[in-house]
């Protein structure tokens, strides 16, 4: 008959994973050295294969141990969960939600919303990816996404959250620098190769043909980095011009608004997970 690995076996695997020694694994699992020892042979024995081989810089994991050291965690998080449940007498929202947005929406407007409410949440775990395409929801390998655009694709479902005006800055260290410059020979800064599309590319282009651009971007997050720097002028979003030293020069770009979307698809919103994080974000982040 085949070894049945139990709990006590799973802990004793995870803490020397963990600990890496004899006397580092005894402390965790509150017991003398000799004792982890003689539980590590016999389990050995039992299972008929080695789990750890040893040697003087200490007990490293074979793969064996370590496929078992991963579902030893998974217990030990489902056990945490229930305890957590217990406690606060209710059902507590668990599990992982994948989301997706640009690198500058997460800087600015998606981290700042997780800081306020994901304390809250201990059994919620977030996947985190960049992106500046619909691609990732579409193709299910994200569960929530968080997108400026007009035009959402039909098939998601979701909320409007606010609508994000352009603007064109610099910083004032750039403005004091050029102040003898004309706008359309100051020094231009655009994601142009990576986002065609983007509103304030295509501002730029019927506005500004004859503007040459001096550095080109891979990312909004990265055009607005270089404009704090002094590098030069751009057409940011307003939600990137927190920074004081960054001057708007004139109103907003007419006609180039865009709407920011919390979207999922159809079926993800009988989640409970899922519809937790899309009802607080849609809460949290509320723009103008």
């Amino acid at each position: 008959m085949h070894y049945r690995i139990n709990h006590n076996d799973l802990a004793l695997i995870l803490s020397l994973v963990r600990g890496k020694t004899l006397a580092r694994a005894a402390e965790l699992l509150k017991v003398d050295v000799s004792t982890v020892f003689r539980s590590v042979r016999r389990l050995e024995k039992s299972v008929g294969t080695a789990l750890f081989d040893k040697s003087r810089a200490g007990y490293q994991p074979t793969s064996a141990a370590l496929v078992l050291a991963q579902q030893a965690e998974s217990a030990e998080q489902a056990l945490e969960l229930a305890q957590i449940s217990l406690e606060q007498g209710q059902q507590i929202v668990s599990g992982t939600v994948r989301l997706t947005c640009t690198e500058a929406v997460l800087q600015s407007l998606l981290l700042p919303a997780l800081t306020r409410f994901m304390p809250g949440y201990s059994g919620l775990k977030l996947e985190l990816n960049t992106s500046s395409t619909f691609a990732n929801l579409s193709r299910r390998d994200a569960d929530i996404a968080l997108r400026l655009t007009n035009t959402p694709p039909e098939h998601l479902v979701g909320n409007r959250l606010g609508t994000v005006s352009y603007h064109v800055c610099a910083s004032s260290d750039y403005l004091r620098r050029t102040e003898h410059l004309g706008l359309q020979t100051m020094d231009w800064i655009a994601p142009d190769d990576f986002l065609p599309d983007h509103p304030t590319v295509t501002w730029r282009r019927q506005q500004w043909p004859g503007v040459k651009l001096a550095y080109r971007c891979s990312s909004m997050l990265t055009v607005a980095q270089m404009v704090r720097a002094g590098m030069g002028t751009a057409a940011l979003p307003d939600f990137l011009l927190l920074d004081s030293d960054v001057q708007r020069m004139g109103e907003p770009l007419t006609g180039y608004d865009t709407a920011l979307w919390l979207l999922t698809r159809p079926d993800c919103r009988a989640l409970r997970s899922v519809s937790a994080l899309f009802n607080e974000l849609t809460q949290a982040i509320k723009l103008g």
